[in-house]
């Protein structure tokens, strides 16, 4: 099966994935997603793990378009995932129950099928999930 990242520069596609951030090289600043401006941005694969710094349920489907989810909707947890040495990102949460969320959650990175294009590709897009293990 075809996939394809939701976005260039967004995602590695690779096992394990990784997020494609950028950092400033004047000031050394983190942002993420990396920037087109490369001249002032480099590429900089972010951390896979992070802990959960805020989060939400989102209940209803965002407003169409642009949004291009799978269908029907399905609500879907919604949180802010600190990446240590890095930055905070906003991001789906995923392979965990709404009433077990909370502040601190240690997570990891993870890819998820968004949607299929009419040809079939598979488009992934980043999550977070639990952490499943304490691997270093």
């Amino acid at each position: 099966m075809a996939v394809r990242p939701i976005a260039p520069d967004v995602l590695t596609t690779g096992s394990p994935p990784r997020l494609i951030g950028g950092r400033h090289r004047a000031s050394g600043r983190m942002v993420f997603p990396l920037p087109q401006d490369r001249e002032s941005y480099e590429r900089v694969e972010l951390p896979s793990r992070g802990s959960l710094w805020s989060y939400t349920v989102q209940r209803f489907a965002p407003k169409s378009p642009p949004y291009r989810g799978a269908q029907p909707f399905q609500p879907f947890a919604l949180g802010y995932v600190e990446l240590p040495g890095a930055l905070i990102v906003e991001s789906r949460l995923t392979e965990v129950e709404f009433d077990e969320l909370r502040l601190g959650l240690s997570l990891e990175l993870t890819a998820t099928v968004l949607r299929h294009d009419e040809d079939g590709t598979a488009v992934l897009t980043y999550a977070f999930r639990p952490l499943r293990d304490a691997r270093a």
